[in-house]
This record gives C-alpha cells, sequence and structure tokens, in this order.
C-alpha cells in the first residue's frame, strides 16, 4: 500500500529522477572514453598490473568478472575485479576504472578509517534494510510508536553507509588519477580530462544513492510523526 501512497511518490520521484539522470551520465561518460584509446597502449589489466608493482600493493590479485561496469574491490581476499570490457581494453575508461578500485585497494592497505568504517557497516546494512522496514510496517499497523520509531533508527543505516561511501568514493578517484599520473600511464592533460570524466560520473551515483536513501527514510518519519500527531 506505501508504493503507491500519493504521498510516497512525493519524496521518491525527485529521487528516482536523478537515479536515472546520473546512470545515464556514467553511462554516457563510460562509452564516450572507451572508445579513446590511451596512449599508453596499456589495457585495464596491464595498467592494474603496473600500478600494483609501482604503489606496493604487492598481494593484491586481480581476476575477471561478468558484466559490464561490474568492477570492484573485494577486501575479503584483497583481489581487484575487473570486467571483460575493462581489462581487455586499452582505453581512458578502463584505466581509469581500473586504477579507482586499486585505489579502494589502497586504502586498505593503509587503513583508511572511512573505509574501514564502511566496512563494519555493511553486515549492519544488510540486516537493517530488511529488519527496519519490517520492524516499521509492524509499529504502523499496530500503532505501536516506540518499535516503529526503532525501525527507523534500524532502517537509517543504509543512509548512514551512503553517507559514509561518499568519501570512500572520493578518495579512491583522487589516489586513481594520482597513481596514473605518477606511472605515467596516462600522458596527456586530455586523457586525466577524460579519466575525471568517468571517475565523476561514477561518484554521482552514490550521491544520487545517499539522496534516495535520505528521502525514504523521511517518508517513513513522515508517516510515524502523523500518527503520533494523530494520536
Amino acid at each position: 500500500m506505501f508504493f503507491i501512497d500519493p504521498m510516497y511518490l512525493i519524496f521518491m520521484i525527485p529521487a528516482f529522477i536523478l537515479m536515472a539522470i546520473t546512470s545515464w551520465y556514467v553511462k554516457a561518460a563510460y562509452n564516450k572514453w572507451s572508445r579513446v584509446a590511451a596512449g599508453s597502449r596499456f589495457t585495464g589489466y596491464e595498467a592494474a598490473k603496473r600500478l600494483i608493482n609501482s604503489s606496493g600493493l604487492y598481494g593484491v590479485q586481480i581476476q575477471g568478472t561478468p558484466g559490464e561496469m561490474t568492477d570492484h574491490y573485494d577486501p575479503r581476499n584483497n583481489t581487484v575485479y575487473l570486467s571483460e570490457g575493462v581489462a581487455n581494453r586499452a582505453s581512458v575508461a578502463s584505466l581509469a576504472i581500473a586504477a579507482h578500485e586499486l585505489g579502494h585497494a589502497q586504502q586498505a592497505a593503509e587503513g583508511y578509517f572511512p573505509f574501514k568504517f564502511r566496512g563494519v557497516l555493511v553486515p549492519l546494512v544488510n540486516i537493517g534494510s530488511n529488519l527496519g522496514w519490517l520492524l516499521i510496517m509492524i509499529g504502523l499497523f499496530l500503532q505501536w510508536l516506540q518499535i516503529a520509531w526503532l525501525g527507523v533508527i534500524v532502517f537509517a543505516s543504509g543512509a548512514l553507509f551512503a553517507l559514509v561511501t561518499l568519501p570512500v568514493e572520493f578518495d579512491a578517484s583522487a589516489r586513481a588519477k594520482r597513481m596514473l599520473a605518477e606511472s605515467g600511464i596516462i600522458q596527456t592533460e586530455g586523457e586525466m580530462r577524460g579519466v575525471s570524466n568517468v571517475l565523476t560520473a561514477a561518484a554521482l551515483t552514490y550521491v544520487a544513492g545517499l539522496v534516495t536513501a535520505i528521502l525514504q527514510l523521511l517518508y517513513y518519519v513522515m508517516l510515524i510523526a502523523g500518527m503520533r500527531s494523530r494520536d
């Protein structure tokens, strides 16, 4: 019932529009710069190997992963996963994405606090995203305000995770640009603009995610506050 609530749409339509725009922007930036060959002729995989050595990230592994733009770093096994399009292409976009994931590996190696804190939040978010919503629904249905507010607190872990993700992603992008420049893999200002374009577009998806999480949280707060005022 809450998914067709007109008030829900008022809260969430701006978020849906923002998510759609950022998704389009990411794909447009990736498609544009994936067609621009890097002067160094390094593929994403080759660049990642070189950056591992030049940055002292020994022990970091590289593996393939299916899909497009599915690249990520897994701190549990210290492995960077590169999609086929990134690993095997010598494009500006491939270099940007591969270096960004190694930026996360560098964060893990240095014990970068926001990265460590985000890792702590992962199991809480996995539980909170489902349990929080359930507690809110039970509290609203039975008119138990304490249970509903508890659900909001638990559900808020998702917004906190999205907030903590921002400095993690922006820092990884800054590290990526620095590593690419210092290693000589990126050789011209034009290529660096392309790297920045790809990484900025990707970062905006996390901003949109934070906005979405906050608006959804505010919607539930509005519902519970309205129930309290009626009492």
